[in-house]
């Protein structure tokens, strides 16, 4: 029902609407969601591009079943042969390195606290008691970190206590992999318009490769052996095909689900090392194809290498 939680079968349709190309909000009025609940479950769960409704749904579930105790008992540093001193140097050294990061100070302490405090939650009473500072300012550090989603609410009693969220630092690598490909593609924009040959265009190629290499370094990692095989069967249907195909048109051409199809289109862009030296790319028609994968040429040498292509005979 609009309103209530996503079903498995509303992630399915959210992962069909990206791979057909369709925008958020009509992705949100075929599943019947407003578009912030689209919006918010693809940020929850890799962003559009890496979004599985298999791994999304499998995640929905490991965190509905993530209970903040009640009451937890608070042990202290002592309790462990910890120095309490000690322990608060170390809180605001790691506080410094995330307001160092871009972090609001008072933010970082927040999240440092909770991170170095064994239940890894507190009330925002014992939290303003922890760092000697009124309500107010952990009120304000708490709800900017609750719009980062880095924070888990929970009631207890007429208070909330607050926890951090085991998938915090997976979720801003998923987001820094975004960031740099995002970099890499508009530098490689860049020298297209300036020209290769041209002083800002070299500069901005050389740029382009690095972001594209980092962005590689990133997003990579191991990939399961099956899922990476789905992957090379949905690339090698492209390159033979030599055309652009749908998610649809390539599950007809394999005798494959629709899902795995999706999910192996996701995990060629997600694991660009798996194509090489191609990639796989998707355009706002819904259809997929391949391409010599950016940083292994360079804007001069594609130009060079245009109309010598012969198909073999």
């Amino acid at each position: 029902m609009p309103g209530g939680r996503l079903t498995e079968q509303d992630r399915r349709h959210i992962a069909a609407g990206l791979a057909a190309g369709l925008d958020y909000a009509e992705i949100a009025r075929r599943v019947g969601r407003p578009t912030s609940t689209v919006t918010r479950e693809l940020a929850r769960n890799g962003g559009p591009r890496g979004y599985r409704a298999d791994l999304a749904q499998r995640a929905t579930r490991r965190r509905a079943r993530r209970r903040i105790a009640t009451a937890p008992q608070e042990l202290s540093a002592a309790a462990f042969e910890r120095d309490d001193e000690t322990v608060r140097e170390f809180a605001e050294q790691f506080a410094a390195l995330m307001v160092d990061s871009g972090l609001p100070r008072m933010a970082a302490r927040v999240l440092a606290s909770l991170f170095t405090t064994d239940s890894g939650s507190a009330t925002a009473a014992e939290l303003a008691r922890r760092l000697q500072v009124s309500p107010a300012s952990i009120s304000k550090a708490v709800a900017y970190l609750d719009g980062l989603e880095v924070i888990r609410r929970a009631k207890e009693g007429r208070r909330e206590r607050y926890a951090v969220d085991d998938n915090v630092w997976c979720d801003a690598w998923s987001d820094s992999a975004r960031t740099t490909n995002r970099w890499a593609e508009a530098a490689e924009r860049g020298a297209e318009i300036f020209g290769a040959t041209k002083p800002v265009g070299e500069r901005l190629e050389h740029m382009g490769l690095f972001f594209a290499r980092l962005g590689r370094d990133i997003a990579g990692g191991p990939v399961d052996t099956v899922a990476g095989e789905h992957a090379l069967t949905v690339i090698a249907a492209l390159v033979h095909s030599g055309t652009q195909l749908t998610p649809e048109q390539l599950a007809a051409a394999l005798e494959w689900p629709l899902d795995r199809v999706t999910s192996a289109l996701h995990d060629a862009d997600r694991h660009p090392d798996l194509a090489d030296p191609v990639a796989v790319r998707g355009n706002k028609a819904g259809t997929y194809y391949v391409v010599a994968r950016p940083d292994r040429l360079t804007t001069a040498q594609r130009r060079r290498l245009a109309g010598t292509h012969r198909r073999p005979q």
